[in-house]
Formats: structure tokens, C-alpha cells, sequence
């Protein structure tokens, strides 16, 4: 093994074999598994791919993640097609790699969703090389751990500034001729051009004491508020809804001058509110899931105790707990339904859509606390695969273990920035590394127990209200309304049906919420209403629960 290069697979069924190479053990998944079987001689390919850097684009070494990704077509550039259903993508970790020098992509790399090049089919093809930089973090529990630092891009390496990437290269691959296929990563990823205020439409963003401190590198939060009509003209103060969901800096709602929120948005007739977004990436994420954790930080607190203050300082919004209102979807949902939960006395009401397993019994297909593995259904002699992405015709498009593969593939110890990664990071403890112990292995599927106690304990969000509720069923009794659709993309409305279920047998108080299911609706169906529509309703509640003698969104 160079000094350079360092590979990270060598766990759950990958071994080192003669320097940097991998090979494939027996106890790895059953697909990569069938080669070394010794049902028939592995093949081998003499085919390689060389990535480097020059000076000029990156002059200090680089700790970080060395991609090739290859597609049938060169636009948009290979590395804005990376995506768990997207082009083949083969990847590799670095340690200290100076410019100028080659990392080898060759058969030995595990790749998605080709496994290895000696399978690739011959063919005329367009490449691109990548170079995801790393930088460390001495976080505050004393482990120095590595990750790609945002730039206010959302935790994307494959478009985020200061990263590298080569020209996009047309090259025949034949797996059984010898080829070495050079590819130069010359090309810096500019900076963000963050969007201009307008009369509308305001942002900031501030350095996290707490996420700093926790982090041990500058972390940021930030907020993309709506206005209402005239609110520069007068003095008053306004409720909020807080929109949760992916990293944007986007105006809330799709605001946009002349479009149908806007024409809404400045009727006389229509209620006065703040309308938020936040932002807060993460080393792991686009968004942190608005929760305390122990891998991702204090950012339920954060949010809470530094970013809401701050933009009740920057603009004139009504500091009490009815006057809070949340929603979101999807990853958003989750967290409108979790802030509401675990803040019942800071916010005044949620409306959540399609949001993200709220019950881990179905994690997306997987059950984490009967399924021994995450793969695949035992039944009996039979093993089935576990889907994990469907359409409304119920055509199974995606598996859980080729999601798994392609973020491992992505980014070791939890580093590609997607869904699975951070669902880990957030919910889970911290491993011996420094990084997310999982809660499955991500080339086997076997389940680990104790992690998905530790994920019920802590995160499960229909046990939190079961083991909870003699409190926070006073206090959250007519405040929680759900939306999803009955053919979810994810499979997510089951957990929502669980839930629902659930709260139908709620006492002291009964409380069965309010649930309302898309017929054949996919991810992330928010219900029968426009954007305006809801707004109205969300009004028409903050004015039910103001106190007396208020002034509401409505003007009452």
C-alpha cells in the first residue's frame, strides 16, 4: 500500500490482499459473493483508470475520495448523473495524495452498480474524474474524524465549490483489452452565488456557537424568510410557519413575483404570516434533522436556542408558542412531526407530509427490531430481497442493498452525503472510529441489535409518544396533522399507518390526530390543498389557539 492511498472497504467482507488491492470474501453479499464461489474462474481485466490533480487547481495534498463515473451520454457531466439510480460510479479513499500524483481505478475497486470494471460490458462511453476533499474536525468528544466540508452548497461533493473534476472525456472500454485511461482533475468547482434580497424574499446566515464548539471547525446556520405584504409599512409583529426540508436557498413556497403564490400572497384578503425556511448542512448532510444528536451535534438545541432567536430579532415575528407553526416533507416531515414532539411547548402545531420512517418497525421496508438483516425477508427456505423504491404501479425499482452499496461506494464510514448515511448519523451512537456506529452493515445487511435499541430509546418517534404520552398528549392533543400518499415512492406511509393506528388507541387524553392518505399518490403527496389554501388553514388555527383579544393572521 502507498502512502497515498488508503482504502476503507476493508470491513464486512472486504480484506487488503498484495498492497492496495481488494478482494472479495465469501461472507459478503450473495452477488459478490458468487464469483469467488469457485463455480467458474474469475475473471480479470487489464482495464485501469489513472485520476490526478495539478498543482494549479489544488497545490496541499488531499485526504478525501477519488471517483471515476462513467455514462452513455456526456450531458449533464457524469458527476451530475451520480445518483442511486443514476450511471456506474467507482470510487476510492486517499490519505495525503500530492498533486500530480495517479490514484489507479482498476478491478479490484468496488463500484455501483457494476460491482468491478472486468464485468463492465465493451462499449463506447463518456468519463469523468472527481476529487472529493476532505477536512478534518476535532470535534469536542475528542475524535479527530474526516469529512467533506460544506461550502453552502448542501453537503453535494459532486457539485460543491473547491472540489475537483476533469474535462468529460469520450473513451472506448473494453474490459478484456489492456487500457490505461488517464483523466486530470483540473476543473475547480466555483463558489456558491448566493441569490439577491429582494422586497420579498431576505437571508442571512451566522456562525453556531454550539455547532462550532461541538465540531471544532466554524459550522453556520442560516434562514430564507418570506415577508407578508406591507410588512416594511407597519409595526406589526406576525405568526411564522417554519418550513422544514432539504437545504435551499430558494424563496419559501416557490415565491416567485406573478406566480400563484404571489397573486395570493398580496390579496387584502389574505392572512399576514412569515413564511421560514432554514438552512443548516452538516458534515454528513444537507440537513442535520433538527434533533440533538451525538454524531451531527446539538442542533435541535441550535435551531432552537440560537437560530429562531435570531430571526425573531431580525424581523417581527410573535415570540410564543402558538404563533409557531411548523410542516415540512419528507425529510422535513420527520422533522415537523419530531420538533413538535420533542418541543411540544415551543411550538404550537404541525403539518406534516410524506415524512421519513416515524416508526422504525418500518424503515423503509425493514423492520430494525425483528429482521435480523436489512437485505432481504427470510421465509423459511425462501430469501427475498427487500425493496426499498416503488412506483405507483408497484414496480420495484430499487433494493435496500443496492442503496446501501451505492452510498458505500459513495463515501465510506458514512461520508456520501445521502439518505441512508445520515438517517445512521443522526439516530445512532458513536462507533470506536469517530464516525456512526450503523445499525446494519452496509455490504451484509446483518442487523446490529443493540444500535437499533438505541435508535428506539432515542428516535423512534410513535414509541416516543407511547412511552410519553401521560405528558405530552395534553399538550399536543389537536396539533398534529399528517399527509401521505397510500403508494409512497419509499414505502413510507406505512410507518405513518402504524403511527395512526397507534394514536387511535391514545387515553388520558384520546387523541387520534388528524390523517388523511393520497389514493395512489407517491412521494411526498401534501394533500388535496395549494400552498395557499394551507396557509389559510394554518391561519384560521394560530387565530383558534391565540389568546384573547390577539392579533391573528387574519386581521381578527
Amino acid at each position: 500500500m502507498t502512502p497515498e492511498i488508503r482504502t476503507l472497504e476493508a470491513h464486512a467482507g472486504w480484506r487488503l490482499v498484495g498492497g492496495a488491492c481488494l478482494a472479495i470474501a465469501l461472507s459478503s453479499t450473495p452477488h459478490l459473493a458468487a464469483v469467488a464461489a469457485g463455480d467458474q474462474p474469475a475473471k480479470t481485466s487489464p482495464l485501469r483508470f489513472e485520476i490526478s490533480f495539478p498543482a494549479a487547481a489544488h497545490a496541499a495534498p488531499v485526504t478525501g475520495r477519488v471517483y471515476v463515473m462513467i455514462s452513455r451520454t456526456a450531458k449533464p457531466e457524469p458527476r451530475l448523473q451520480v445518483e442511486q439510480t443514476g450511471i456506474p460510479i467507482f470510487g476510492r479513499d486517499v490519505d495525503n495524495l500530492a498533486p500530480g500524483k495517479p490514484v489507479v481505478i482498476d478491478e479490484n475497486v468496488l463500484g455501483y452498480p457494476i460491482n468491478s470494471l472486468r464485468d463492465f460490458p465493451a462499449g463506447d462511453y463518456y468519463v469523468q474524474g472527481f476529487v472529493n476533499i476532505y477536512t478534518d474536525y476535532p470535534r469536542a468528544d475528542g475524535h479527530v474524524v474526516w469529512f467533506h466540508e460544506d461550502q453552502w452548497e448542501g453537503q453535494h461533493w459532486e457539485r460543491s465549490p473547491g472540489n475537483l473534476h476533469s474535462d468529460v472525456q469520450q473513451v472506448h472500454i473494453d474490459p478484456a483489452q489492456a487500457a490505461t485511461i488517464r483523466l486530470v482533475a483540473s476543473k475547480v468547482i466555483p463558489p456558491v452565488q448566493i441569490p439577491q434580497d429582494t422586497e420579498w424574499v431576505k437571508r442571512f446566515r451566522f456562525q453556531s456557537p454550539m455547532l462550532t464548539k461541538f465540531w471544532g471547525r466554524p459550522v453556520y446556520l442560516g434562514a430564507t424568510v418570506l415577508l407578508p405584504r406591507e410588512y416594511e409599512k407597519g409595526a406589526a409583529s406576525y405568526a411564522v410557519n417554519y418550513i422544514q426540508g432539504h437545504f435551499s436557498l430558494n424563496p419559501p413556497l416557490g415565491f416567485e413575483v406573478g406566480n400563484a403564490i404571489h397573486r395570493e400572497w398580496i390579496r387584502d384578503d389574505f392572512p399576514r404570516m412569515l413564511v421560514v425556511t432554514f438552512q443548516h448542512p452538516n458534515p454528513y448532510y444537507d440537513d442535520s434533522y433538527a434533533v440533538n444528536s451525538v454524531n451531527v451535534g446539538p442542533y435541535g438545541d441550535a435551531i432552537r436556542q440560537e437560530l429562531i432567536p435570531e430571526i425573531e430579532k431580525r424581523f417581527r415575528a410573535i415570540r410564543e408558542p402558538y404563533a409557531r407553526i411548523l410542516s415540512g416533507g419528507s425529510t422535513g416531515g420527520w422533522e415537523a412531526f419530531a420538533l413538535q414532539v420533542f418541543h411540544p411547548d415551543f411550538f404550537g402545531g404541525t403539518w406534516v407530509y410524506c415524512p421519513d420512517p416515524v416508526d422504525f418497525t418500518e424503515y423503509e421496508g425493514v423492520d430494525l427490531y425483528n429482521d435480523d438483516n436489512a437485505f432481504y425477508k427470510q421465509y423459511e427456505w425462501r430469501r427475498v430481497p427487500t425493496p426499498n423504491i416503488h412506483d405507483t404501479q408497484d414496480r420495484i425499482q430499487l433494493t435496500v442493498e443496492q442503496k446501501n452499496l451505492f452510498e458505500h461506494v459513495s463515501g465510506t464510514k458514512g461520508r456520501s452525503g445521502r439518505q441512508m448515511d445520515i438517517w445512521s448519523a443522526v439516530f445512532g451512537p458513536v462507533g470506536r472510529d469517530g464516525y456512526y456506529e450503523p445499525v446494519f452493515d452496509k455490504l451484509t445487511g446483518v442487523i446490529n441489535k443493540q444500535v437499533a435499541r438505541y435508535w428506539k430509546e432515542n428516535y423512534d418517534l410513535r414509541y416516543q409518544l407511547e412511552k410519553n404520552w401521560s405528558t405530552l398528549g395534553p399538550k399536543l392533543a389537536g396539533k398534529l396533522h399528517v399527509y401521505a400518499g397510500d403508494m409512497d415512492t419509499y414505502y413510507l406511509n406505512n410507518a405513518v399507518r402504524k403511527l395512526q393506528a397507534w394514536m387511535r388507541t391514545t387515553k388520558n387524553p384520546h387523541d387520534e390526530g388528524f390523517f388523511l392518505y393520497g389514493d395512489g399518490k407517491p412521494h411526498c403527496w401534501s394533500g388535496p390543498e395549494t400552498p395557499a389554501e394551507r396557509l389559510r388553514q394554518m391561519a384560521d388555527f394560530v387565530a383558534q389557539h391565540a389568546p384573547s383579544k390577539t392579533s391573528t393572521p387574519n386581521g381578527r
